[in-house]
């Protein structure tokens, strides 16, 4: 009788290694499809149902287009984005240039400026809300002590959205001024040498060798900012209210996308209507990314 395990030839060793690598790469593979891709395609597909689940309707989608708080919701998003994404990257940049002339501690200040960002947003929230207090917060009493009249800050429709925005802005600027920083160290130096050589001024050499070769690095703080900025939603609901039924206050002069959706979902439990909220968001996101890749991405040789 023929021994069949002696006649079988021995796995190779590429094999061997392909298989382990798929074996290692489901378990991250099923939890993601069950964690991003199936509530996706669920939260899809809920949008188009009625509230008792009984047909198929596109009614959620035409009430949002009928619904003046959406689009407040929509202005409001837009305005975060416009504010905080161009002034945390300006900042950042100013910072990261600032610490790159620095000779000595230069760790300390990366450390003091990026330690923002890596605080608790609840916690870094209800800080500035103390501070923003119209009665006993730091910002009145230095202004009172200036003879400036009290102001309204998150109480007031007027300043509301600029005093969210703030918040933003200083907690992400950290971030931007470390990614900024990483991008300067890769610009070579023999650039800024010749420069010097042929007599160029410091800000010629910014504006003609630092800021064009960092542009891989503002299209990536670009793209993660608008995205990151789409989805305002913790600085919002701690600043403006102490829970979901009043947060996006005064007036609805804060409210965001995110915590439009938030309310109809878990206050007013219409998942069908916040389902629909949140895909018109995914198609948002996805065209202004896009836009920003094709217009801020190009490619400068060295």
């Amino acid at each position: 009788m023929t021994n069949v395990s002696s006649n079988r030839q021995p796995m190779k060793l590429q094999t061997r290694r392909t298989l382990t690598a798929y074996t290692f790469l489901i378990v991250p593979l099923l939890f993601f499809i069950s964690i991003r891709i199936f509530p996706t395609l669920y939260a899809f597909s809920l949008s188009f149902m009625t509230q008792d689940h009984t047909s198929g309707t596109i009614d959620n989608y035409k009430q949002l287009l009928q619904d003046p708080v959406f689009w407040k919701s929509v202005l409001n998003t837009g305005l975060y984005v416009i504010v905080t994404v161009p002034l945390q990257m300006a900042l950042g940049l100013i910072i990261a240039l600032g610490i790159q002339r620095v000779r000595h501690f230069r760790w300390f200040y990366r450390m003091i400026y990026f330690l923002p960002y890596i605080t608790s947003i609840v916690a870094v929230s209800w800080v500035w809300r103390l501070m923003y207090d119209q009665n006993t917060g730091v910002f009145n009493q230095i202004l009172t002590w200036l003879h400036i009249p009290p102001q309204g800050f998150l109480g007031d429709p007027n300043e509301s959205l600029l005093s969210v925005s703030a918040v933003m802005i200083w907690q992400a600027m950290g971030f931007s001024m470390l990614i900024f920083m990483a991008g300067l160290e890769a610009v070579p130096k023999h650039f800024y040498e010749a420069a010097q050589i042929d007599g160029a001024s410091k800000w010629k050499m910014f504006w003609k060798i630092t800021f064009p070769l960092l542009n891989p690095t503002i299209v990536f703080l670009a793209v993660t900012g608008v995205i990151q900025s789409l989805q305002s939603f913790t600085q919002i609901q701690n600043l403006t209210g102490g829970s979901a039924a009043n947060a996006g206050g005064p007036l609805n002069s804060t409210l965001s996308i995110v915590v439009y959706m938030y309310k109809n979902a878990f206050t007013d439990f219409n998942m069908e209507y916040a389902s629909a909220i949140t895909v018109v968001l995914f198609i948002i996101i996805l065209l202004v990314t896009l836009i920003q890749l094709r217009i801020l991405n190009k490619s400068y040789e060295y």
